[in-house]
């Protein structure tokens, strides 16, 4: 599977929750925030910036599950608007967690307000430099996209 495909995957189960939800209205800044909030719980999972805890971060699992819930988000905003990419940002830089999960957090609000195919690369760019940073490759992301992306025609099956 390619990385475009999932812009597919994420249209046909956008569908399916609106169905099933009946939901008749614009829900992009719903959408942005909830991406705002996912990106939020990855950076919790990091433990990154708890510099009072001498806990470690959560297993690499936990990290990914999360890190795909953006993953989710940001491709339906991107559908939703009619931005793509056509593959997965590589990006082979070292940086510091706590300080790009702040800058991702900037760039994603300005993509909301401003929802512009130059603002919705930048997010994918800070996606990226995440993922290598957090070790993620693109199979690991995929693999997880599609085993959450199943798990969430589940949940709204069961009325979650």
């Amino acid at each position: 599977m390619e990385f475009k495909e999932l812009f597919e995957m994420q249209r046909q189960l956008d569908s399916f929750i609106e169905q099933t939800q009946k939901i008749d209205r614009d829900v992009f800044k719903e959408k942005g925030l909830a991406l705002m909030i996912e990106l939020a719980e990855l950076a919790n999972e990091t433990r990154c910036f708890k510099f009072w805890s001498t806990k470690g971060p959560s297993k690499r699992e936990v990290i990914l599950e999360e890190f795909v819930d953006s993953i989710h988000f940001l491709l339906s905003l991107g559908n939703e608007k009619g931005l793509s990419l056509e593959s997965w940002p590589e990006v082979n830089k070292k940086e510091d967690l706590t300080n790009w999960f702040l800058q991702t957090q900037e760039i994603i609000l300005q993509f909301i307000q401003h929802p512009t195919a130059d603002t919705y690369r930048e997010v994918w760019q800070c996606y990226g430099v995440l993922a290598y940073n957090l070790k993620f490759t693109l199979d690991d992301i995929i693999e997880a996209y599609i085993s959450k992306n199943e798990k969430n025609y589940e949940r709204q099956r069961s009325g979650y």
